[in-house]
């Protein structure tokens, strides 16, 4: 049978940070609000608005809007779902931060926080020719192969790779194996045009996955990746009531590496930044917490989103891109049981999914994936839950098996 061949071409550069994961369990969540709501602001006015409030974070000084978006670090995640609250942040951010408030817990709850001591940076990737799925499995294929352990987080603009520090130059050398070239001097990736993939019945990746010695194809990574989480008893979960909206902030009047896109900010610009900066605090402060939220913040592009659809009369009508009528349906994957350090569950995931090897499903099903400190999402459009289901619990015809 004749391979078609799909060109990618992506851009990926490192940004310049270095992060910690913070894992915080869910009915702790009110005891980090004031210090997750310091992170959407400047910080000029982080003590004076927040103090001025109750310490809860619903006081008049805490919904004020921040001047000047977008955000002022090169990056920040924050993600509440069905698992737990989890941040990632700049290591001086943890400090700043996180870390008196998880001090302040008595030794039972402050044991239950987690905020790694090891640093992660980040990797930014723009990309067109491939959907949501393929590229995570593009992507985390040579990472896999060579035992980096990575989180992944789709967002409305872009794909985000966390990776230790210390296996930048692993990353760096896998991903040059794969047909990127690193740039010295811009610490970016750039892939040419000629690196394809073949979309057969068989796949040509050769990846890794926790355990030695290193699985030789995708189907061998998926078959330890799946018998891992078998024998953890982490099997994939979903809330039916629960749907999901990818969206952004407008791109009006941000700016790009630094720079504002004009330096004029109109009211009508000014308007929409506070209008989305008082909905994301609406959304984090909705009692006891919101049900599923992942806001992504980064000092080049607008705020992006992956939140409950409940949650979308928190924002003013045109203040948000993105379709509010396709929802997404989240599965769930507790890895609160498998060491943070685990490697090629976001592949093996990926690889199931979109056809990776050869007798897994007629077509792929279309997928997007977030990595938190203590579990993996992968989001599938309503239509194809019921495949994602039968082809994540092993039912290789993808009839959807008993509700858990």
């Amino acid at each position: 049978m004749e391979s078609s061949l799909t060109l990618i071409s992506a851009h990926i550069q490192f940004l310049d940070t270095q992060l910690a994961l913070i894992h915080i369990p869910l009915h702790l969540y009110a005891n980090f609000l004031q210090a997750i709501l310091q992170l959407l602001l400047p910080n000029e006015s982080r003590n004076s608005a927040l103090n001025n409030g109750n310490g809860n974070g619903n006081g008049n000084a805490a919904v004020r809007p921040p001047k000047g978006w977008p955000y002022e670090h090169p990056f920040v995640n924050i993600s509440i779902t069905p698992i737990e609250c989890s941040v990632v942040c700049s290591r001086t951010l943890a400090r700043e931060l996180f870390i008196p408030a998880r001090d302040a817990l008595n030794a039972a709850a402050k044991s239950q926080v987690s905020i790694t001591s090891e640093d992660f940076v980040v990797m930014q990737v723009d990309g067109e020719g491939l959907d949501a799925g393929q590229r995570v499995l593009e992507l985390t294929s040579p990472l896999a192969l060579a035992g980096i352990s990575i989180f992944f987080i789709t967002t409305y603009f872009s794909d985000y790779i966390l990776v230790p520090l210390r296996c930048r130059a692993q990353v760096v050398h896998a991903l040059e194996e794969r047909g990127f070239q690193f740039e010295d001097q811009t610490s970016s990736y750039i892939n040419p045009g000629h690196h394809s993939r073949k979309h057969s019945s068989t796949s040509s990746f050769e990846v890794t996955a926790p355990g030695t010695p290193p699985p030789a194809t995708v189907s061998e990574l998926q078959t330890r990746t799946f018998a891992t989480l078998k024998r953890r008893n982490i099997v994939p979960t979903v809330d039916a009531g629960l749907r999901l909206v990818q969206c952004a902030g407008r791109r009006d009047g941000y700016r790009t590496n630094g720079m504002s896109q004009s330096s004029n900010r109109n009211s009508m610009t000014s308007a929409a930044d506070d209008a989305l900066h008082l909905g994301l605090v609406k959304c984090l402060i909705s009692p006891p917490y919101p049900r599923f939220l992942s806001l992504t913040l980064t000092d080049t592009e607008a705020a992006s989103l992956l939140i409950d659809h409940m949650l979308l009369p928190n924002f003013t009508q045109d203040i948000l891109l993105g379709s509010k009528d396709d929802y997404l349906i989240p599965i769930t994957l507790d890895l609160r049981e498998l060491p943070m350090e685990s490697t090629g569950i976001v592949c093996g995931v990926a690889g199931r999914l979109v056809g990776g090897t050869a007798g897994q499903l007629e077509s792929a099903v279309e997928m997007s994936y977030l990595s938190t400190a203590r579990a993996g999402t992968v989001m599938v459009g309503e239509q194809q839950l019921n495949r994602a289901l039968g082809a994540l619990r092993g039912a290789e015809n993808g009839v959807l098996p008993s509700p858990d």
